[in-house]
Formats: structure tokens, C-alpha cells, sequence
């Protein structure tokens, strides 16, 4: 594979080789760097570094096989060999252990944190999130954990403060269903912390917003519905301190901006491309970073699956790298 530049920060930029990542440290704040062969430009760096929020999605404990989609046989499909560590398991045993070398204040999970929605698999990823983070750890259900009407993780609204901003963490399921939505109780709790916060406001869930360039409006959406879609846009375009929605569920890592607010889906990390992501909180705005887990095993895996889907799934999860890694203003 030829080198990829993979992501940047205010002082790092790391690039891959689709064998290894290199990480280069000590660079100058927004400015054009050119590491074998490969131009990036850092991310500036707003001011004094507060706090660090790792978050991931899309985990799928129990899952065995992926590269199947609505019963397509569309090659190729991986699976787990027999006596081999399932996949989903170690990605996030893997990305647990970089998560935690960064020293979070908070770490999030939003969404499918199993495969079939058993108390089996939740246990397994309760073990190995809270295991490792214990209070630091907030986690919220996906469409994966609630097919049938399951009742863990249905958290419909945590608030969790880090030093220089606030995390709304919203319940976007629709139990019984793979869309999303967002109950009228849930969105006044949201303006209300939008009308009382003093500091910047990261608003996560599972489901993306709804696209109306790309999807008609009806009921069997991907995403959030577009009533709900359409609420929280409201109450984003009332509330100055919320100053981003990111969700997962897409598997992708995607940008909309409206009004200047970004609108985030990141990839899954269960395969490629194995993303994590990191909100460095400063004093003068939030760095979003969507990191690959760097571990030789997370990436001899996640090359393999980014030919799924006949090779079209590389480009389609990866995003560009000005939707992984970005400037989020808190001054709107």
C-alpha cells in the first residue's frame, strides 16, 4: 500500500504504510508538514489543553462474521477462525489499552455494544470498558443492543462534565427497529443544558442526523428520523454552547456542517478502519481526532476488512481527513 496520512493533532501527525503507524510528535501548530513523502497540516492549538474525552462505537461484542449486508453475499466475508479471539473483542481490548496510555477524564461508548443484544455480550464489553475505566465510563445503547426491546444501557440522557465542556450522551434507539429517534423529553432536557451551560456542550448518540440531499423523508430511514432529525437541528440552532452532535451507526466517518455546527458520524471500530476517537478539550476550542487503533494485530486486521463490500468499503469508511481530524469552534 502506498503511505496514507491516517491522522493529525495541534503537535502530531501519523501516517501508515498499511503494515505499521508512525506517529511524529513535536510539530508546529497549524502548519503544512511533509513526513516521507506525505504533506498534512497540523490542527491549530486553541489555547490551554484542559481535558482529553475518548469515545468509540460500534464495538459489536459477539459478532463473528462481517462483510454481510440486508442477506447480500457480496464478498469478500471475514469471520473468526475456530479458537481464535473474535474480532470485536480484541479491537476493544486493544483500543483500550491506547485509550487508556492518553489518561482520559472521560471515556464514552454510543451504541451497538453487542452483536445480538444478549446479557452475555453486554457482560463481555462491560468487562472490558468498565473493567478498565470503572467511573470514567458512560455508555448508551444502538440499534444492535435493543432489536428486541432489550432494557440495559437505555440511559435516556447522562450528563457528564470534564474540565472545559460538557457531554450530553442521548439514547437514540427506537427498540425494535435499526433507526433512530429522540423523545420530547429528551430534547428539553438538552435545551435545557444548552440554556444553562457555560461551557461548550459535545451532544453524542448512535444514529446520525437524517440528510435530506441524500434520503426522501419517510419513516424507514437509516438515521435519526426526520422529525427528530429536524428538533434537534432546532434545538442546536437555539442553543449557542452546543457545538457538535457526533453519533456512529453508519460505520463511516462523515461530516455534515450546518450553520458551522459539525454533524459527525465516525467509523466503527470493530473493523475498518478500527477508529477511536479523541476530544482535546482547550480552553479556546475542541480538537476532534478519529484515531486507527495501532496495534499490529488491529491492523493486520483492519486491512483485511477494508476490502469488504468488493472493495468499495475502504473509501466509504474512511473519510476524508479533514472530517477525522478537525478544529470544532466553541465561539459561534
Amino acid at each position: 500500500m502506498p503511505t496514507e496520512l491516517v491522522c493529525v493533532s495541534s503537535d502530531e501527525v501519523v501516517i501508515s504504510d498499511g503494515r505499521s503507524l508512525r506517529s511524529f510528535e513535536g510539530l508546529e501548530p497549524d502548519a503544512v508538514q511533509l513526513i516521507d513523502g506525505v504533506e498534512a497540516r497540523t490542527l491549530p492549538r486553541p489555547g490551554e489543553l484542559l481535558s482529553r474525552v475518548a469515545t468509540t462505537n460500534d464495538v459489536h461484542f459477539g459478532e463473528l462474521e462481517c462483510g454481510r449486508f440486508d442477506g447480500s453475499d457480496e464478498g469478500p466475508i471475514f469471520s473468526v477462525p475456530e479458537g481464535a479471539e473474535p474480532y470485536p473483542a480484541m479491537m476493544s481490548r486493544l483500543a483500550v489499552a491506547e485509550i487508556a496510555a492518553i489518561e482520559p477524564d472521560a471515556v464514552i461508548v454510543k451504541g451497538d455494544l453487542t452483536a445480538k443484544g444478549t446479557m452475555e455480550q453486554y457482560s463481555q464489553f462491560l468487562e472490558t470498558y468498565e473493567g478498565a475505566f470503572g467511573a470514567r465510563l458512560s455508555h448508551v445503547r444502538g440499534n444492535h443492543d435493543c432489536y428486541e426491546h432489550q432494557s440495559y444501557a437505555a440511559f435516556d440522557f447522562q450528563e457528564i462534565e470534564v474540565a472545559g465542556a460538557v457531554i450530553a450522551l442521548l439514547d437514540t434507539c427506537r427498540p425494535g427497529f435499526t433507526n433512530g429517534s429522540l423523545r420530547p423529553e429528551q430534547l428539553e432536557a438538552l435545551d435545557e443544558l444548552g440554556a444553562r451551560s457555560e461551557l461548550p456542550v459535545i451532544v453524542l448518540g448512535h444514529h446520525p442526523i437524517w440528510d435530506s440531499r441524500f434520503e426522501p423523508r419517510r419513516d424507514d430511514v437509516f438515521s435519526l428520523l426526520p422529525e427528530a432529525t429536524e428538533a434537534l437541528l432546532e434545538v442546536v440552532a437555539r442553543r449557542a454552547s452546543l457545538v457538535t452532535y457526533a453519533a456512529g451507526h453508519t460505520h463511516r466517518t462523515h461530516v455534515v456542517e450546518i450553520d458551522g455546527v459539525p454533524f459527525v458520524d465516525v467509523a466503527s471500530l470493530k473493523d475498518f478502519p478500527g477508529a477511536w476517537c479523541e476530544y482535546q478539550i482547550y480552553d479556546g476550542g475542541i480538537l476532534q481526532i478519529v484515531r486507527r487503533v495501532a496495534h499490529p494485530d488491529a491492523l493486520g486486521w483492519t486491512e483485511q476488512t477494508r476490502a469488504m463490500f468488493s472493495g468499495a468499503y475502504g473509501d466509504y469508511a474512511y473519510g476524508r481527513i479533514e472530517e477525522r481530524c478537525r478544529l470544532i469552534r466553541t465561539d459561534r
